[in-house]
């Protein structure tokens, strides 16, 4: 995918082009992420700004381009965030390499993203859900409700990524599905997705069951394929598999696989673990990401704050009131 950010294609100078293509070719992007980038600055960056020179660019354009994004082309608040991120990238690299003094982006006001609240499935619709789907793909559904991996790192386990003996699980990679590039395996999505993950007893327990009806040949073996053989792919997961068990097992419309990670998320803060804990076994890039998603299923801690208080003040009368009986 070959993303060449012109912001001047008529007399802009050459080093403004050759800094945008340098700042291309080293991007690690995935197939996926790099058809995004290339769409959004054809669509939405190349038209308000052909014309201009990188170095003519000034805070209030960027901040009047920031506002379009929403009131004139109507992208959602998140979208629009996600195409300021690639035009901030460009510029700060453009200040690193010194051709432009400032980042005119740098100030800019972003539109705020509205927080969804998480509704996680209960441990009975999962298990209602792993009974409804079929068995090739019961395991699946068990084994991501009881570590959260994404649906991408629970298509590309191998054999030699799942160690029973120690219950354990290795992500390592995932599979990926785009039009342009079709399947694919690539690394996590993050460096801090590279994680082993515990294994409880439901999951050691679903994976004995699925490999003993499923057997994987070799360490190279998928664990869950799909019926042709291969990895699983994403759409015929869903529209085969993920979506006729969700209506059999009651599921409200439109809940993805994502829900099996939520789910597990909503488990482990229900029983206590720390918010740096959640944040390793997901995989997120930090733990702010984890309080982001998922703060308002922490327990409220009003009721603790007035029951500490209640009590030091309670064990204080205790202590004095032996005090006064002596005295009187």
């Amino acid at each position: 995918m070959t993303v060449i950010l012109t912001w001047n294609r008529a007399s802009t100078s050459p080093g403004a082009v050759q800094h945008a293509e340098e700042w291309r070719a080293i991007q690690p992007h995935r197939p996926s992420t790099a058809k995004a980038v290339a769409q959004h600055l054809r669509c939405y960056v190349y038209p308000a700004w052909e014309k201009r020179a990188l170095g003519a660019i000034k805070p209030g354009d960027v901040q009047s381009w920031v506002t379009s994004l929403t009131t004139t082309h109507g992208l959602a608040a998140s979208t629009s965030r996600t195409v300021f991120n690639t035009v901030n990238a460009v510029f700060r690299a453009a200040v690193r390499d010194r051709m432009i003094p400032h980042n005119p982006c740098a100030e800019a006001k972003l539109p705020s993203v509205p927080r969804k609240k998480v509704v996680p499935l209960a441990v009975e619709q999962v298990r209602t859900l792993s009974e409804e789907i079929p068995a090739r793909c019961k395991g699946l559904v068990l084994l991501g409700a009881a570590t959260g991996l994404r649906p991408g790192e629970l298509f590309g386990l191998q054999a030699r990524h799942l160690d029973l003996l120690h219950a354990t699980v290795s992500v390592e990679q995932q599979v990926q599905q785009t039009a342009r590039h079709g399947v694919y395996v690539c690394p996590p999505k993050t460096a801090r997705s590279h994680r082993t993950v515990p294994l409880p007893r439901v999951a050691v327990d679903a994976m004995k069951d699925h490999l003993r009806d499923f057997p994987a040949d070799g360490p190279e073996s998928w664990i869950f394929t799909a019926p042709q053989g291969g990895p699983v792919v994403y759409t015929h997961f869903m529209d085969g598999s993920w979506r006729p068990a969700c209506a059999k097992a009651g599921i409200p419309k439109g809940t993805g696989p994502h829900a099996l990670r939520h789910h597990y998320a909503s488990l482990l803060i229900k029983h206590g673990e720390s918010v740096k804990t959640v944040s390793e076994r997901l995989g997120h890039t930090n733990a702010a990401m984890t309080l982001n998603i998922y703060t308002h299923l922490w327990p409220d801690s009003e009721e603790r704050t007035r029951a500490a208080v209640d009590k030091a003040y309670a064990d204080q009368s205790a202590d004095a009131q032996p005090q006064v009986d002596e005295a009187a």
